[in-house]
């Protein structure tokens, strides 16, 4: 009897031997001697397989990093890196697949569609931990900007994932240090800087006479 899982490990075998999606659901449900209505109980097509799997990851990943004692005393950007560090770690099992899926995906300037379902997961995670460090005063609430940050987490997912692709280092050591270097420097930029400092004293400037008549020695 067929089951999410099976089928999936039967796509994965089949596409990293041939190369390929097969050539129709009739032929792979005949080869794995199942019905074909019995594949599409589970799956509408092999892109949904793909899919399937990438957020199948990414959902254990979620749910052993939550495992973890001592989560819950994790600032967002340790929840961030802890999610980043046991995701590529999970990945390591499946490389082959994962390289197969996503270079396989035409180029374009929006997520791999295969991607979908992942992005829908690691959203929803990245909103979560960063409304946490906004309320904890970790992470800067800047007005339009904050509601960006999962946008930017997500952008450092993809660039950390593309490197990870073409890391030929022992153990991808070379990815870890991408992964702790690209997830900090990200948290940094959410993190209040001189800048705020600056809008903060303009905001106060304005409210209380003006910035032109309050700049300068020309005012005293």
């Amino acid at each position: 009897m067929a089951t999410t899982e099976s089928i999936q490990k039967a796509y994965i075998d089949f596409v990293l031997t041939e190369g390929e999606q097969p050539k129709s659901v009739y032929v792979f449900a005949k080869k794995n001697k199942m019905a074909e209505e019995e594949f599409y109980h589970f799956f509408g097509s092999f892109d949904a397989i793909e899919q399937s799997v990438w957020t199948d990851l990414a959902n254990k990943a979620l749910v052993e990093i939550k495992a973890q004692e001592i989560w819950a005393q994790y600032t967002a950007r340790e929840k961030a890196l802890s999610f980043f560090y046991s995701f590529f770690e999970l990945l390591k099992s499946s490389r082959s697949f994962a390289v197969y899926s996503i270079k396989k995906q035409p180029r374009a300037l929006s997520s791999p569609r295969v991607l979908d379902g992942f992005k829908e997961v690691f959203e929803d995670f990245a909103e979560t931990i960063l409304n946490e460090g906004i309320e904890t005063s970790e992470l800067s609430d800047r007005k339009f900007f904050s509601k960006r940050y999962k946008d930017a987490l997500w952008i450092q997912f993809g660039f950390v994932l593309n490197f990870w692709i073409n890391d030929n280092s022992a153990g991808f050591e070379k990815t870890d240090e991408a992964i702790e270097k690209g997830v900090n420097v990200t948290f940094d930029l959410f993190q209040r800087s001189p800048i705020d400092n600056l809008f903060e004293y303009g905001k106060f400037l304005a409210k209380n006479g003006g910035i032109k008549e309050k700049m300068g020695f020309g005012s005293i």
